[in-house]
């Protein structure tokens, strides 16, 4: 295992599964294609990420609203939980309670908590504990911007 790889494996949580997950919204692949970019469908149903620093809300730092899932509009985070990593990625201490599901994920030689989606099962990014980060939960949440779309209202995200 190379360093990097041990570095996230020794400061990931996860949650094994024994089955494949069933979610609230059952689209199917062909309906998801229909609904999503080229490069939300990747990320979201595919499990990829996107380049760091380059995400919409890597720096969006509002003092309220809510983070949704950009597939369903699920809500997702509220702004209160976002902070300041210098990941690259937008960064959260929680969620809002029962949003994100979290799986255990051994892609690319490393045990890793991947977070995704409850309503959906769309791919959110990872989840890393004791960091040293000053949070109320010592996790970070780290989130691809694509998976989520921003609503300055506590109701539907834009």
């Amino acid at each position: 295992m190379s360093f990097f790889g041990g570095l996230l494996n020794r400061f990931s949580t996860y949650a094994p599964t024994s089955a494949p997950m069933e979610y609230p919204d059952t689209r199917t692949e062909d309906e998801w294609r229909a609904i999503l970019s080229p490069e939300q469908f990747r990320i979201l149903r595919r499990k990829g990420t996107e380049a760091a620093f380059t995400g919409e809300y890597d720096k969006h730092k509002p003092t309220s609203g809510v983070y949704h899932c950009a597939g369903c509009n699920a809500p997702l985070y509220k702004a209160e939980h976002k902070f300041t990593s210098g990941c690259g990625w937008p960064a959260y201490f929680d969620c809002i309670p029962g949003a994100v599901t979290r799986h255990e994920d051994r892609s690319f030689g490393m045990t890793r908590t991947e977070i995704v989606c409850s309503n959906c099962g769309g791919h959110l990014g990872h989840v890393f504990k004791g960091e040293g980060y000053p949070t109320p939960t010592d996790e970070r949440h780290c989130v691809n911007s694509i998976s989520l779309k921003f609503s300055n209202k506590n109701g539907e995200g834009k």
